[in-house]
């Protein structure tokens, strides 16, 4: 009996011996299955690197349709603000090149106003300086003195030139309007071609007399740079003003332009224009006040 029990159990130890070899195999199986699963995802990772270098893979190409759709949206609100751009800088330059089209027109028919003003003007100077010299006849002219020229002595000093100053040319000061002026003019020029008042211009006591009015106030009047100084107040053109006349009516006008020597005005009443020149608005023929825009 005692010898049985030092000998032992040999079933025991075979049990130990297999539990051993079966945690020893476990453990292989569990690093191999561990190696595969490495490899697998290795191989994974290669095929998906090989679809993304081919344009296959789906997360690629479920990005790259994204980033399609975020372009073409950023490329159609480019072409809108582009579009509306366009459209804008076409209507500012329909009304630009209308404004242009406008303020030539305007410009054109001003300049052709002030030149027609200007020939009108020339033309009743010229028409004034025929009537005077018809009135005048032969005796504004300056007849040359006969003088008597002797022989200088041997001993005589030499004449000096006479360098007085030569008399200045009559000059006409008219106190009255021009159609005044023109009309008197007109009933002299009857008076000296009619041979029942025959008159002699060597007798300046019977020469018909030119009614002149009495000096009346002067008002200070100029225009410069295209506007009108006038009783120490400026006024330009489209300027709304009352004109009085001498008959001490009162005319609503707006100035139309500014010439150099005159300006037209245009009655509101029924936009007929006047021409109304230095001369008159600083002898008070006419007189400007302001009025208010209506």
């Amino acid at each position: 009996m005692a010898g049985n029990a030092l000998i032992g159990d040999p079933n025991k130890d075979t049990e130990d011996a297999s539990e051993t070899d079966l945690a020893k195999h476990d453990e292989d199986d569990y690093v191999e299955i561990k190696e595969q699963m490495y490899q697998d995802k290795l191989a994974s990772l290669k095929r998906q690197l090989t679809q993304l270098q081919e344009g296959t893979l789906q997360e690629y190409q479920k990005r790259m349709k994204k980033l399609d759709q975020q372009y073409k949206e950023r490329v159609r609100n480019a072409d809108l603000f582009l579009q509306l751009e366009t459209e804008q800088v076409e209507r500012n330059y329909i009304k630009e090149k209308k404004a242009a089209v406008k303020e030539f027109d305007d410009k054109k028919v001003e300049l052709k106003e002030n030149l027609i003003a200007e020939l009108e003007e020339k033309k009743k100077m010229i028409e004034n300086e025929k009537l005077t010299m018809e009135l005048t006849g032969d005796s504004m002219e300056v007849k040359p003195i006969m003088t008597r020229k002797l022989r200088r002595r041997p001993n005589d000093p030499v004449p000096i030139p006479d360098k007085r100053r030569k008399p200045a040319p009559a000059q006409l000061n008219y106190l009255l309007t021009d159609d005044q002026i023109l009309e008197d003019l007109r009933i002299l020029n009857k008076q000296l071609k009619s041979p029942k008042r025959p008159v002699s211009p060597s007798s300046p006591d019977q020469m018909p007399t030119i009614p002149m009015e009495a000096p009346s106030q002067r008002y200070e009047a100029r225009i410069e740079e295209g506007k009108l100084y006038y009783d120490k107040r400026w006024y330009h053109k489209s300027q709304a003003i009352h004109l009085e006349s001498k008959e001490s009516t009162k005319i609503s006008c707006v100035i139309s332009s500014v010439g150099t020597n005159e300006i037209w005005v245009r009655k509101t009443s029924d936009s007929t224009k006047m021409r109304i020149y230095l001369g008159q608005l600083q002898r008070g023929a006419f007189i400007i006040r302001r009025r208010s825009a209506a």
